[in-house]
């Protein structure tokens, strides 16, 4: 979709909202993302910085509200002939990109005919693998993929005397801390945002446990939930006791919930490791970054968090010069120090090896206590039932996740019913996804 060929109305719209033009740029390169608030700003300053480096592509940025609406939008315009040149999409839609034939290009195959060196080993391997296809090749570039961890308000913990030199890494000492902040008069001990990936899917992983059979989706089709297991009804009936004990308070679904950590008004909350760029922007108290905490007695863990964020697909239909702009633009991406400076800025991971390496070497680490969190959490070595969840209609399976886990906080279900309806509303969507897959 060039932009010379859109209405001057709508062209105007979306100049109003992007980075400035490029004076001698003769190849735009539209770009649908679903970064708000501090990250808007960094997508927007990212595609200002690549403009500015050369003179042959300008990659326009433009917002298409969060990832659900730019799925749902790209979709529409894919079959009006009007895609964007790249579509932002979050890890839950990576199946239904796989699945969908002829809508996207392998981001490998662009790279490589755009005479730029393509090599997935240089990524974290469970970054990697989470977004190349059975076949092997690699399907979408790794943009702002991040990891769930915990976030503490260390001034209410430290209010409420729980040690800050040793912060809670178990589930038992998590709610011992929640006790105490309960005790000193914190109204909102804890809370979780994305409970569906914190308090399911990264809790699987981290305890080396399935959410799902056929490696959670990542060794082939008829992967089937099998989220009601004894380990996961222990864990969600244990943040049942939680809530209903004012230890943890349930403040909404998605991101909802990061404001009332960035506020001050929650002290502990579970959230993506990309919940840095608003805390640091906004909060006014010292905070402190953690691992997931874990149930001490599950063999195996902690064992390695699942990926989160999102990756760049390249939408088909384009010229092969609109190609060799979003392969340029990708080469860009790729640098280190661009990698580097992306993971301070923002809490992604520094998705390649080498830049995670840079940074270190830089003592962004020593200078920022827990900010490789994320990426300690993420190279460890993965296991079938670790690697990550690449399951179809997972964006309707994580709403039912949402709908059900509602149902135990407000106490209108046990924990056990709620996970045995996520588990059968959820292998309905499964089913039908490989039957339409499989036509």
């Amino acid at each position: 979709m060039m932009l010379r060929h859109m209405p001057t109305l709508a062209a105007a719209a979306v100049l109003s909202l992007s980075a400035p033009l490029t004076a001698h740029a003769s190849t735009e390169i539209v770009w649908w993302h679903s970064m708000q608030g501090a990250l808007g700003d960094w997508v927007n300053d990212i595609a200002e910085d690549f403009n500015k480096s050369q003179n042959e592509y300008v990659v326009r940025p433009v917002f298409k509200g969060t990832y659900d609406e730019a799925m749902t939008s790209a979709i529409a315009a894919f079959r009006a002939g009007q895609a964007p040149h790249i579509l932002q999409v979050f890890e839950v839609g990576t199946a239904t990109m796989m699945a969908s034939k002829g809508v996207a290009v392998p981001v490998s195959q662009v790279m490589t005919e755009a005479g730029y060196t393509f090599d997935p080993g240089a990524y974290i391997p469970a970054v990697s693998g989470y977004y190349t296809a059975p076949s092997g090749e690699m399907m979408s570039f790794p943009f702002n993929s991040s990891t769930t961890v915990t976030w503490f308000n260390l001034d209410a913990l430290e209010k409420a005397g729980v040690p800050t030199d040793n912060l809670p890494t178990t589930w038992p000492q998590i709610r011992a801390a929640a006790q105490k902040l309960k005790d000193s008069g914190h109204a909102c001990p804890m809370t979780t945002a994305w409970q569906g990936w914190t308090q399911l899917e990264s809790f699987s992983t981290w305890h080396n446990t399935e959410l799902a059979t056929q490696g959670n989706g990542m060794n082939g089709p008829n992967a089937r939930l099998v989220v009601n297991s004894p380990l996961h009804v222990r864990h969600i009936d244990n943040l049942a006791d939680m809530s209903k004990n004012g230890l943890f308070v349930y403040k909404g679904r998605g991101s909802a919930p990061s404001a009332s950590f960035e506020s001050g008004e929650c002290a502990i909350s579970f959230n993506s490791s990309a919940a840095y760029a608003g805390i640091a922007k906004n909060a006014k108290f010292k905070f402190a970054v953690s691992p997931l905490p874990y149930y001490p007695d599950v063999e195996g863990a902690p064992q390695n968090t699942v990926i989160g964020g999102a990756s760049l697909w390249v939408m088909s239909g384009k010229d092969d010069q609109d190609y060799k702009g979003v392969g340029t633009f990708f080469n860009y991406l790729s640098d280190p120090q661009v990698q580097s400076n992306n993971h301070k800025r923002t809490g992604y991971l520094p998705v390649t090896l080498e830049s995670f390496k840079l940074t270190e070497d830089s003592g962004f680490y020593k200078d920022n206590p827990g900010t490789d969190v994320s990426v300690n959490q993420m190279i460890r070595k993965t296991t079938d039932k670790s690697r990550g969840i690449r399951l179809g209609n997972y964006v309707q399976i994580r709403a039912i996740e949402d709908e059900e886990l509602e149902q135990v906080w407000a106490g209108k279900k046990t924990a056990k019913q709620a996970l045995d309806a996520i588990t059968e509303r959820g292998n309905v969507l499964l089913e039908r996804f490989d039957a339409a897959a499989n036509r």
